[in-house]
């Protein structure tokens, strides 16, 4: 029978105006500490974005979302901190911030599968 794996996630948010506390969803981390594995996935909807009168480019947002993604996977051109344990990596993504890029508060959660799980979340919060 297949273990049941803890793990922490949180949504990845586009905070146009921090000011006016409005966001989308446009991406999820999840991280198990015992399991060694972190995973970010991100999803921009233009259309989404229209909504929100948001005066920074596109272009732009896509590349802080790429080097969010690229920290978490640990690149090596991602800077000092991708080069962090996974756990520490983790924290420092999910730190509060008020850039444009922020993240929910972490949530607990356990599954068999943590890529099924992953999944799951990405579908219910994001898209």
């Amino acid at each position: 029978m297949q273990e049941v794996k803890l793990y922490e996630y949180a949504v990845i948010r586009l905070v146009p105006k921090p000011e006016r506390e409005e966001f989308i969803n446009v991406g999820l981390v999840l991280f198990s500490k015992r399991e060694k594995y972190i995973k970010v996935k991100t999803y921009l909807c233009s259309d989404r974005m229209k909504c929100f009168i948001c005066e920074t480019e596109f272009d732009i947002i896509e590349k802080h979302l790429t080097s969010f993604e690229n920290v978490a996977k640990g690149g090596k051109d991602a800077g000092p901190i991708a080069q962090l344990e996974i756990p520490e990596r983790f924290r420092w993504l999910t730190a509060v911030r008020s850039s444009i890029i922020q993240t929910s508060r972490p949530h607990p959660g356990q599954a068999k599968d943590l890529d099924l799980a992953f999944d799951r979340l990405f579908e219910d919060l994001v898209m």
